[in-house]
């Protein structure tokens, strides 16, 4: 059962690193050299269909690794499963205080009437996203070391 389960967070967080590295490396850049209406609706559509998805990918994910950490406490990889959760907890604040009141104001964004700041806004949130995406590969490579020693 703790095999399983230590598979199932190392694959599901490795599949939320995929995609939220994806995201910082290549789509908004794409977006980025959209004309601006186009790249506002871009924008504007990804932070609607990821803001509905992405809230359970990454409560989930913490779900997993407390529930991994506490079958496994005790034993070889609880200390690395933990810090793990703890850093997907910390993105998970992250996410909650900085990301999520821009994602939210830019899943409002029209492309024909923006906001003034909107560049300075989508600037600020891959700020905040890069940052993030190195606090949740750190939490997938320590689950990939705790899954090594289990």
């Amino acid at each position: 059962m703790q095999d399983v389960l230590a598979v199932t967070t190392v694959v599901v967080v490795g599949m939320l690193v995929g995609v939220e590295f994806a995201v910082s490396a290549f789509v908004n850049p794409i977006f980025d050299r959209l004309p601006t209406e186009s790249g506002i609706a871009a924008r504007s559509d990804g932070a609607r269909v990821l803001g509905r998805v992405m809230p359970f990918w990454y409560i989930g994910s913490v779900v997993l690794g407390a529930v991994w950490t506490a079958l496994a406490w005790g034993g070889e990889g609880a200390a690395q499963a933990a810090a793990a959760t703890g850093l997907l907890l910390v993105s998970v604040v992250m996410s909650v205080l900085l990301l999520v009141p821009i994602a939210s104001r830019s899943a409002t964004w029209s492309s024909t009437a923006p906001p003034a700041d909107w560049k300075e806004q989508s600037k600020r949130w891959d700020r905040y996203h890069v940052v993030r995406v190195g606090v949740i590969v750190l939490a997938f490579a320590l689950f990939a070391v705790a899954l090594a020693l289990a």
